[in-house]
């Protein structure tokens, strides 16, 4: 809709509806992704999402919930039935957005191989499966979006995260080459997340204090929140990005504040 002001400019407004929809979600019903699927839900779509344990509770707008499966998305196998599944009941795929994911902190060395193992698998290998999965209804359905959730650790040093940082830009490049390997019915793009603010934020980085100063390292001073993600990804899954494939949009509030701005050049 275009609705022009009293100062001659142009006001543009736009309503992303995904009414009839279907939205699967990994890791859906937590952090990150509980905000992606609530972002979702507001627009009308269909979620369906998944996680290894069964959660207490889901997600509800305006009494709809989105339907939870429990399936292990490093298993292959556990993947293909999920989406048989959802086919099944909904007959189509629209939208796959592979955000499960995440990494303890451990110092490389210290780490075992069977944990290296286990983060790649979860952070990169997880979306292949689903990837796979979702590839022929999608084709076979006309079309469809595939959103990657990855992190700023793709691209800096990830220091106790390193593998997980490395599994993150595997799965980046592989958003590239998929985006032009599917064109033109399927879109691939990946949204990199800065410091999201999630239930385990102070788990991770400290006490208030830790997090204050955790957040002064970031240029707009505050973390992400898990709805801003949603909106990210809903943009891209909208018409409004109809011509973008292959791309990265960063969601991390300008990054991180360079190191040498945080000295005073000597007079």
């Amino acid at each position: 809709m275009l609705a022009r002001v009293a100062e001659g400019r142009v006001r543009l407004s736009f309503t992303i509806d995904m009414s009839g929809q279907v939205v699967l979600v990994t890791g859906g019903a937590r952090g990150v992704g509980d905000g992606i699927v609530e972002t979702f839900l507001r627009a009308g779509a269909e979620l369906e999402i998944c996680g290894r344990h069964v959660p207490e509770s889901l997600r509800e707008v305006d009494g709809r919930t989105p339907r939870f499966s429990a399936v292990d998305v490093r298993d292959p196998e556990a993947v293909d039935a999920w989406v048989a599944d959802v086919l099944a009941r909904r007959g189509r795929v629209d939208v796959a957005v592979n955000n499960a994911g995440g990494a303890p902190f451990v110092p490389f060395v210290k780490a075992s191989p069977r944990l290296h193992a286990k983060v790649t698998q979860l952070n990169f290998l997880a979306a292949v499966h689903v990837l796979h999965a979702v590839h022929p209804a999608m084709m076979n359905g006309g079309g469809g979006v595939v959103l990657n959730i990855t992190s700023i650790s793709a691209r800096r040093p990830s220091p106790g995260t390193a593998v997980y940082g490395a599994a993150k830009a595997a799965l980046e490049s592989l958003t590239g080459s998929l985006a032009v390997e599917w064109a033109p019915l399927i879109r691939v793009n990946a949204v990199s997340c800065g410091l999201v603010a999630t239930p385990g934020s102070t788990d991770h980085y400290g006490d208030a204090e830790q997090v204050a100063r955790v957040k002064a390292t970031i240029p707009r001073g505050v973390f992400a929140t898990p709805r801003e993600i949603g909106a990210a990804c809903l943009l891209l899954a909208s018409p409004l990005a109809s011509h973008v494939t292959g791309a990265v949009l960063d969601v991390d509030g300008g990054g991180e504040w360079p190191a040498f701005l945080q000295h005073t050049p000597n007079a």
